[in-house]
């Protein structure tokens, strides 16, 4: 398993620690356990995960800008400070209606 990456032990800002890239999707793993990650992403408009499924419940917490999750085929729309659990096994898909950043924290156990 990769070496878990280190950050310095104070208060961060969250949106802060990852840029926008044109046409792109950009991930930070910031946490990598065996019991579960915690990575943040940043979606340039248009830019998306398409749909697959995940084996563990996952939480997606939107830093900044717009986005449609897709889970099991019902959209949900969220924007800048809201939150989404995307349970284990269901299909979800992302998408940036505008430029976002999130937080996902994945738990296996």
């Amino acid at each position: 398993m990769p070496e878990e990456p280190k950050l310095e032990t104070r208060a961060h800002k969250l949106a802060e620690m990852i840029d926008y890239q044109a046409g792109s999707v950009v991930s930070r793993t910031l946490i990598k356990k065996p019991t579960g990650t915690v990575t943040l992403f940043a979606f340039d408009q248009g830019e998306g995960l398409s749909e697959h499924t995940a084996p563990f419940d996952a939480m997606v917490w939107v830093l900044d800008g717009k986005a449609e999750i897709t889970i099991a085929g019902t959209p949900h729309q969220l924007a800048t400070g809201e939150m989404i659990i995307m349970p284990a096994s269901q299909p979800h898909t992302l998408k940036a209606v505008a430029r976002f950043k999130m937080l996902l924290v994945m738990i296996r156990s």
